[in-house]
């Protein structure tokens, strides 16, 4: 594990620790940002930590052609009871999900800085927001980067109602055509929608 300074690089990933730990410090710079995620590598971390970037081994992924679609989220899908849009709100969406409570974290790891940063990538086409409305009110929606390369790395999700996440996650999958979603750690949520884990090094090359 490495401390970084203000120059723009990352140690090679097969130095992070058995957790995925790669590195400690540096900024959240557009061309740091950038250059993490062509690396594999994402940063994560409360308010009072410094910035933490990782690299966990394995990856969780989701492959858009394994996607699972139980038979209760296809009636709720069919209900049409939400209206799921891209790119309209991407700050209500990463606000949402900064403002989500969840029960292994005592704060919040999108700090305002780490807002800023995002809403700047998504100024300039690498972030996307997906969003889930019912009655004209943002009820769920999550949000990630698109380096262009056929990846979609997803960064949070939140949720007011009950599967309003899910419903934004699948029409979203079902409407693109990633070949993959990384989902970078894993949740019990997700494995419900088929995701698995992968090498570090399979991951990468899809990156590639």
């Amino acid at each position: 594990m490495q401390y970084l300074t203000e120059n723009i690089w990352f140690p090679d990933v097969s130095e992070a620790t058995k957790d995925g730990l790669l590195a400690i410090g540096g900024d959240l710079s557009i061309e740091r940002l950038l250059l993490a995620y062509k690396k594999g590598v994402f940063p994560w971390f409360e308010v009072e930590e410094p910035i933490l970037w990782w690299s966990p081994d394995p990856r969780f992924v989701l492959f858009p052609d394994k996607l699972k679609v139980s038979k209760s989220m296809r009636q709720i899908l069919r209900n049409k009871n939400y209206i799921v849009t891209v790119n309209k709100a991407f700050k209500e969406v990463i606000t949402a999900c900064s403002e989500i409570k969840r029960h292994d974290q005592t704060s919040t790891w999108i700090t305002n800085n780490m807002i800023d940063a995002y809403l700047e990538l998504h100024e300039l086409g690498y972030a996307k927001s997906v969003e889930v409305w019912k009655n004209d009110a943002l009820v769920g929606g999550l949000y990630g980067v698109d380096l262009g390369n056929d990846v979609f790395c997803g960064e949070s999700m939140f949720t007011k109602e009950s599967n309003a996440s899910k419903v934004g996650l699948i029409t979203f999958i079902q409407n693109t055509n990633y070949k993959l979603i990384d989902c970078q750690v894993y949740t019990s949520h997700l494995e419900s929608l088929g995701a698995e884990e992968i090498s570090r090094g399979a991951f990468l090359r899809y990156l590639e």
